[in-house]
């Protein structure tokens, strides 16, 4: 399964939507996914699942790369 983690950088400053990046994991569940990234310094506002419809927009997307947990 794909998921796209919202997140920001700096796990001390306050969160601005402005500044919220995105990464796209494969993994078999959510805790595998935060389980991968809890040595970054990342302060995580979702993991979503990607599928359907929406997994196909966005791997349409340039920015679309792949990580896995």
């Amino acid at each position: 399964m794909i998921y796209k983690v919202y997140y920001q950088e700096n796990i001390n400053a306050i969160p601005v939507r402005e500044n919220t990046k995105t990464l796209y994991l494969e993994a078999a569940s959510e805790r595998e996914v935060r389980h991968y990234l809890k040595d970054r310094t990342y302060n995580i506002e979702l993991v979503q699942l990607l599928e359907g419809n929406y997994l196909e927009y966005e791997q349409a997307s340039p920015n679309f790369i792949v990580e896995n947990a």
